[in-house]
């Protein structure tokens, strides 16, 4: 009879075997480790760059068309816009602060020095209390923004031009005079008679603005030396008058200040909407023309009051109308933050801005160190110069140089 001969793992072919399979464990256990930890990084890292990206997106747009319909009203003589009191209707200046995030520092709550300016930046005055306001003002460039004398046989309820060509129910004028503070956004009738030859019925629903902090809509419209500037459509909304800014949750945010989505379009309310998460500050500077009227950036000018840019806080560019003029580009700094909460330390405690740009009157360094406020996730800063090309193309036409 013949017996099968089945041998047992002895003890010594049993852990050997348990060790090659604790070896290979731990060996995959790494690489699938390994792997994650790879994942969380790019992933990261993808989640800060799509933040960045979109934040510049939306910051470039607005702030590249600065100045448009307004910047014109400069050249070849003022015509009061520039660094003007904006006055409209109920909404500014305002009763009280702007909503968050730009409630607790932005002008310090005294709204009524806002003034007409392609762009201003307000040091360290969102409600995060480090990052910068970015306020963009420009209309549409299909409005020309070609000033029009009045004729000075307007009332307040209308204005006389030499002509009413271009004009269409709904659009938006400034109302200004050369050395008069304030200037009045007003709204041309909603029917196709609020336009004759020579005449604007003013008497939109929303923008009606007959009383200014300092004058009156009949005062202006009664004198010759007032203009009419054409700067957009209500109904259009094609008229960009916004505040950008850092909350204290991370969101940068847009506020409209002329509110026409709650009040032309129905929609929302009296508050700042949410461009996207993940920004934890927000900074800028200026880049100054070479000399008065050139196009050549020169230098580069922090927006403070204080070494090494003195004067170029907010209120001093918005009482003066050669800075304004001399602004001929903004620089961004955006520090972004990926979502992935990493237990190992993962990033430095500080990081470094605006490095190796200097204010050329000082010598100052501009560079700028922001903390990190948590080293346990992964961030990236985004720096990007804008021109504005408003200010551009007209510093070129001043020395004749061309488009």
């Amino acid at each position: 009879m013949r017996r099968n001969a089945v041998r047992g793992m002895t003890l010594v072919e049993l852990l050997v075997a348990m060790v090659i399979g604790l070896g290979v464990t731990l060996a995959v256990a790494t690489l699938l480790v390994a792997a994650e930890n790879h994942k969380r990084t790019t992933t990261s890292t993808n989640d800060a760059d799509q933040t960045g990206t979109y934040a510049f997106h939306a910051l470039d747009r607005a702030i590249r068309s600065a100045g448009s319909a307004i910047i014109e009203s400069a050249y070849p003589t003022d015509r009061g816009i520039l660094g003007c009191t904006l006055n409209v209707t109920s909404i500014l200046p305002r009763a009280s602060a702007f909503p968050a995030p730009f409630s607790a520092n932005f002008l310090a709550g005294a709204t009524a020095t806002l003034a007409v300016a392609p762009v201003l930046i307000g040091k360290a005055m969102s409600d995060d209390g480090k990052s910068d306001v970015i306020a963009i003002m420009g209309g549409s460039g299909a409005a020309g923004g070609v000033s029009r004398p009045e004729f000075g046989t307007g009332s307040a309820t209308s204005l006389v031009l030499g002509n009413t060509v271009g004009f269409s129910p709904n659009d938006l004028v400034l109302l200004s005079q050369p050395g008069v503070t304030d200037c009045l956004l007003e709204e041309v009738g909603a029917s196709a008679s609020a336009i004759t030859t020579t005449t604007l019925a003013i008497g939109g629903t929303t923008y009606l603005t007959s009383t200014g902090t300092t004058t009156t809509l009949a005062s202006l419209a009664a004198n010759t030396a007032s203009y009419v500037t054409p700067i957009g459509n209500a109904t259009a909304n094609n008229v960009q008058f916004q505040l950008f800014g850092v909350g204290t949750n991370n969101i940068l945010y847009s506020y409209d200040l002329l509110q026409n989505a709650r009040l032309v379009q129905g929609l929302g309310g009296d508050t700042s909407q949410p461009i996207t998460d993940g920004v934890v500050q927000m900074n800028a500077i200026y880049g100054i023309a070479s000399t008065a009227n050139t196009a050549v950036i020169g230098d580069w000018r922090a927006p403070t009051l204080t070494t090494p840019s003195v004067g170029y806080d907010i209120s001093s560019v918005m009482t003066s109308q050669a800075k304004m003029e001399g602004i001929l580009a903004v620089r961004v700094a955006l520090v972004v933050r990926g979502e992935y909460y990493d237990k190992q330390v993962v990033s430095p405690t500080s990081l470094t801005i605006f490095s190796g740009y200097t204010d050329t009157a000082s010598g100052a360094s501009l560079a700028q160190t922001v903390t990190v406020p948590d080293t346990h996730y992964r961030y990236r800063v985004f720096e990007f110069t804008i021109p504005l090309r408003n200010t551009l193309i007209l510093a070129q036409a001043a020395t004749g140089g061309g488009g």
